[in-house]
């Protein structure tokens, strides 16, 4: 359980995702979250269950991100 709060907490900062509007940076918070929280599930034994959460959590807390709280530049689709 501590490593899945480790995990949790290093990727806050790689939740806020990037890109210069509300969808790109929505779209890259789904990535990092859905990545994030497989590995979290592969580790309690649900990794679909855990990329379908973070997913959903990295896309709200992406597109609810101002590009002015963290610019890390644009997106690699761009």
């Amino acid at each position: 359980m501590t490593i899945v709060k480790l995990l949790l907490a290093g990727s806050l900062v790689a939740l806020a995702a990037c890109g210069n509007t509300t969808g790109d940076r929505a779209l890259s918070g789904a990535g990092i979250g859905a990545a994030t929280g497989a590995v979290g599930g592969a580790l309690l034994g649900s990794p679909v269950t855990g990329a379908v959460v973070g997913g959903a959590v990295g896309a709200g807390v992406g597109g609810l991100t101002k590009k002015k709280d963290l610019d890390l530049g644009d997106p690699l689709w761009k």
